[in-house]
């Protein structure tokens, strides 16, 4: 383990810590197959982190964008003080916050007092339980994938500050460590901002939501591919990449 990470910042289930030292290594050396490794493997991390904060796909990929830019040419900053993918959703949180200030958005992601907002006890996440749906047939197919569609437009409209907790929490699976890395803040307070946002959806949504949350916000294909061509050629500008 890194001599230099966080012992209270547990990696994500099955992350490798020598993987994530051994590609930024290789990226701080210029090694191209290195950049796209990291960029192919947290490109839908990264865009789901930024639709926690931005209500649009397209900014959240020009998002996703700079947050690599910001991260590969800051690789020396990386201490391995959480897992790499913690570090970038991280950045991409801040990216995105800077990019609505910027276009005079005010997106609220404090609140005070939060902890006292529920009883200890209804802190403990069991407040939605999710049964898995194994029918495969055409009309399950088909209802699962509109439920897919009302779980997302649900989630799309809870509020910035809910919307990002929810989505690293029940969409990317973060720990509550994990997430208070990523948005500044305690662990208590992503337990409220968490169970806040499931009570919010709780009243529009059925309980058996939880196969479907995989799938949402979906960040594959020409997307993918435009955001690892986008950032080699912003690399290869500035001298980044030497070597494949």
């Amino acid at each position: 383990m890194d001599k230099h990470r966080d012992p209270r910042l547990p990696m994500p289930s099955g992350a490798d810590a020598t993987t994530d030292a051994d590609l930024v290594a290789s990226a701080r050396a210029g090694t191209a197959s290195a950049f796209e490794a990291i960029m192919r493997r947290n490109n839908r991390l990264l865009f789901r982190t930024a639709r926690g904060v931005v209500a649009d796909d397209a900014e959240a990929q020009d998002v996703v964008q700079e947050t690599y830019l910001r991260a590969f040419t800051s690789l020396e900053s990386f201490r391995g003080e959480a897992a790499l993918s913690t570090w970038l959703a991280r950045i991409a949180i801040n990216v995105a916050l800077t990019a609505q200030r910027k276009r005079s958005r005010l997106v609220q992601m404090e609140a005070r007092g939060e902890e006292e907002d529920f009883p200890g006890e209804l802190l403990q996440e069991n407040m939605m339980s999710f049964r898995a749906a194994d029918d495969k047939s055409p009309e399950a197919m088909a209802e699962r994938g509109q439920v897919r569609k009302l779980l997302q437009a649900a989630v799309e409209n809870l509020p910035p500050i809910y919307r990002c907790v929810f989505i690293l929490r029940a969409v990317e699976d973060m720990s509550v460590e994990e997430t208070a890395y990523c948005l500044g803040v305690s662990g208590d307070v992503v337990k409220t901002r968490f169970l806040r946002a499931r009570l919010m959806l709780r009243e529009s949504l059925a309980e058996e939501v939880k196969p479907y949350l995989q799938s949402t916000f979906g960040f594959a294909g020409a997307r993918c591919d435009a955001v690892v061509c986008h950032v080699f050629a912003a690399l290869r500008e500035r001298g980044l990449v030497h070597s494949q």
